[in-house]
């Protein structure tokens, strides 16, 4: 398995064409977040290996340059005093500290490629996961609305249904009729009087009036 195979496999741009596709995107994206969390933890432990070889081999570079330096002075110093003898000794390990500090240097110049080819990967890493966590919040915003308009248009479809307007109609008609009742029942009272009701109420009318108008006389200058 490739470490790095999120950049590979798992870049936003398909992360965010499986989002569009999903029921619930707001819990893809959780789920690709945790996923992309974790390889990047796992991103991050093999980067530190990797710049461990490379201090490892820089490390041991240095000192073989160091041998190498000592070991010339050493073999001047030998050959000043004029024993040959010790001078070949201390140019022989020099000879042979030039030849691993040489395969160190080569193995350190690899190393830190690498690492530092893993620290621009890891860089990218933690940049798309930073992107995607900015996306959900973007994204959790715009399915809540989503979500809010659909069960506002669901509620609105009911109003506007001609079920809803014929219910209505027919309980406009009803009221209708129950005011024509009333009106008809109003009139038919008053045919139901008889003559002597009437003159009854004749009689009643008139007394009102003659007493009012011996009132108002007794308030005439």
């Amino acid at each position: 398995m490739s470490l790095f195979k999120r950049l590979r496999d798992l870049t936003l741009s398909n992360v965010y064409a499986l989002i569009d596709k999903a029921e619930d995107p707001v819990k893809m994206t959780d789920q690709y977040i945790r996923d992309m969390a974790s390889d990047l933890e796992d991103a991050e432990k093999a980067v530190a290996a990797q710049i461990a070889l490379e201090k490892k081999f820089k490390k041991l570079y240095e000192e073989q340059e160091a041998l190498v330096e000592k070991r010339l002075q050493q073999a001047h110093a030998a050959a000043e005093a004029g024993n040959v003898d010790l001078a070949r000794r201390a140019l022989e390990e020099k000879k042979a500290a030039e030849s691993k500090r040489d395969e160190y240097r080569v193995a350190y110049d690899t190393n830190k490629a690498s690492a530092d080819n893993l620290r621009d990967k890891l860089a990218q890493m933690q940049k798309q996961l930073t992107d995607l966590k900015n996306k959900r919040e973007t994204l959790v915003a715009r399915a809540n609305a989503a979500k809010a308009q659909v069960q506002i248009n669901k509620s609105m479809n009911g109003f506007g249904s001609d079920t809803a307007m014929a219910g209505l109609k027919r309980m406009e008609d009803k009221v209708l009729g129950l005011e024509s009742q009333a009106e008809a029942s109003n009139v038919m009272n008053d045919k139901g009087k008889s003559l002597d009701e009437e003159f009854e109420t004749l009689g009643r009318d008139k007394a009102v009036e003659d007493e009012l108008a011996s009132l108002l006389k007794q308030y005439e200058k």
